[in-house]
């Protein structure tokens, strides 16, 4: 379990806080009901008839990776490791924000596929855009059911509601914006669940800091403590990796999760590309990542750091910790991944315990709105409509598309069960990404930039990437091999990447490429360079419009902290 019920977490929650629970609630549900409004065509629930600013679409964008994982998970990391968490963010997510913003979004919003499995159809044809479909649609699930679970399970532990109610409920909530207002009513809910959770964690890192006296004072906790001074350095970052070598940690960071899991997930993963592909224009649809790459930025300063000042001040924490980190059990019952509940405990008041429980709510279930928006755009565009029932009205997709957005709620439910028999979620989300979003980004870069790469090898390199991956995941679990940790997913993404990479090469060199003239507006090489360029006049016009610019802003901010830090 995430949240061990002998645990002594519970929150002494007052009216005041029911009532702040229960405006963000109706604000939820009204959201969905006006979405659902503007709703006449499956464009319009699918991809928001391709209408939304830039803003939206960018908090939205960054809204949908703030889930679970994300804030549970990223705060059990950071009282675990320390800084060296730091490192999900500014290796492991902005340079393939930036990269999806300048080199990767011309060619999806361009080409006006609805999805990335469709992008894989005209590339490659039928098969690999089958098994991307079902792997998506598979892995979207699994990752709703552990967003469901862990909304599910802070209830249950907070608020003292059974666990089976807390995951119906949260999953209720959640089915009705969705099915409701579709991709619309999802985006808009993000954006008011970002906010919804920086006024939540923002005030209680603050005063976490004052508690441990500021800086200078979390640096001598945590100097002092289990794990000592390497806690408050991101490189090597050895104890996060796994490998115990400084080397090998810092070339697993770079390769593994900075350039294989990083750009695997943010660059093909529809959850994030659908928000972009909702955006007005192809600069609005270029700069959404690139948007939502500056509060990515700074997210680990109200996600880690109050993961770090509860592995210093929470009392539980602080006499398990040497325990946890060995992988021992503590003798309070508690986990890392109560870091952030304990500080919540522990240092809010009533009213600002409301909103800090809104925050996490919210957090949780922008993680699974998005997960559910995008299976039922890729269930009902790319397995129903291509494969099972085809041409139909569009009003036929339409209604099919809440249909699957209520089956997919369902199936999270079941999925959620799956979750909980896991120890640490933060690991099992990066062994799915591990399997399915790896060998996915090998096939998109070499087919994207290498246009005798043929169908053949497209859907064989998926198939055998992820095989490797999962086979690589089996040995570690087998203890075959000495993986443990961050580790296992970084050599299981590995392994697919180079699999992948091997199998498609070899199988293109013996197999028929499709004619050029089939991969205009899919391959760079190919595709006429005007095609990829975007307005620059109207509502595209400025300067702080420009998303090279932007990207280069925040590619200099990154590697800034890294130095710092």
């Amino acid at each position: 379990m995430i949240v061990l019920a002998d645990a002594d977490l519970r929150l002494d929650a007052q009216f005041v806080d029911y009532a702040l629970l229960a405006v963000y609630f109706v604000l939820v549900l009204g959201i969905g009901y006006l979405a659902r409004r503007q709703v006449s065509t499956s464009l319009d629930f699918f991809l928001s008839g391709r209408s939304l600013p830039a803003w939206v679409t960018g908090l939205a964008f960054i809204s949908a990776n703030l889930g679970a994982v994300e804030v549970m998970g990223m705060s059990a990391s950071g009282a675990q490791y320390g800084m060296p968490t730091m490192h999900y963010f500014w290796v492991g997510a902005i340079p393939a924000m930036l990269f999806l913003g300048i080199v990767m979004m011309p060619f999806y919003y361009g080409s006006k596929v609805r999805s990335v499995p469709e992008f894989m159809l005209r590339r490659f044809g039928k098969p690999a855009h089958l098994v991307n479909g079902i792997s998506f649609a598979t892995a979207q699930v699994l990752i709703a059911g552990a967003n469901l679970f862990l909304l599910a399970a802070v209830i249950n532990t907070l608020l003292g509601w059974p666990l089976w109610v807390s995951i119906v409920l949260a999953a209720v909530i959640v089915l009705s914006y969705t099915a409701l207002g579709g991709l619309s009513a999802a985006i808009y809910n993000e954006v008011l669940q970002f906010f919804v959770i920086v006024i939540a964690l923002l005030p209680l890192t603050i005063v976490g800091m004052v508690k441990v006296g500021g800086w200078q004072g979390l640096v001598d906790k945590v100097t002092a403590g289990p794990g000592g001074a390497e806690q408050l350095s991101s490189w090597p970052g050895d104890a996060i990796t796994g490998f115990g070598n400084s080397f090998l940690s810092v070339l697993g960071i770079v390769f593994g999760l900075g350039f294989v899991l990083s750009f695997g997930y943010w660059t093909t993963n529809f959850v994030e590309v659908q928000r972009a592909m909702a955006s007005k224009s192809m600069s609005a649809a270029r700069r959404t990542p690139i948007i939502g790459a500056f509060p990515k930025i700074f997210i680990p300063f109200i996600v880690i750091i109050p993961g770090m000042i509860a592995g210093v001040i929470a009392s539980e924490l602080v006499r398990d910790k040497a325990a946890l980190m060995e992988g021992q059990p503590g003798e309070t019952g508690v986990t890392f991944n109560d870091a952030l509940l304990l500080l919540m405990r522990d240092l809010l008041p009533n009213g600002m315990l409301g909103v800090a429980i809104a925050g996490l709510l919210a957090s949780f279930m922008a993680g699974m709105a998005a997960n559910l928006s995008a299976f039922n755009t890729v269930f009902t565009y790319d397995i129903w409509q291509s494969y099972v029932v085809k041409d139909k009205p569009d009003g036929y997709y339409l209604r099919m598309g809440r249909w699957v957005t209520m089956a997919g709620t369902v199936l999270a439910i079941g999925t959620a069960f799956i979750a909980a028999s896991y120890a640490n979620i933060l690991q099992y989300l990066q062994d799915l990404f591990s399997f399915f979003n790896a060998p996915l980004f090998a096939t998109f870069i070499l087919g994207m930039f290498w246009k005798r790469m043929t169908p053949t090898a497209g859907w064989l390199g998926l198939v055998m990437g992820t095989a490797s991956a999962v086979t690589v995941w089996g040995l570690a679990q087998a203890g075959v091999l000495g993986l443990s940790g961050l580790g296992v997913s970084m050599t299981a993404a590995g392994t697919a990447f180079v699999v992948d990479i091997v199998v498609s090469v070899a199988v293109s060199v013996v197999t028929t490429p499709k004619p050029a003239d089939q991969l205009v507006g899919l391959v760079y090489t190919v595709t006429p360079r005007a095609s990829l360029r975007h307005s620059e006049t109207g509502q595209d016009a400025g300067w702080y419009r420009k998303p090279a610019l932007l990207a280069g802003i925040a590619l200099v901010i990154t590697i800034a902290l890294n130095i710092i830090f």
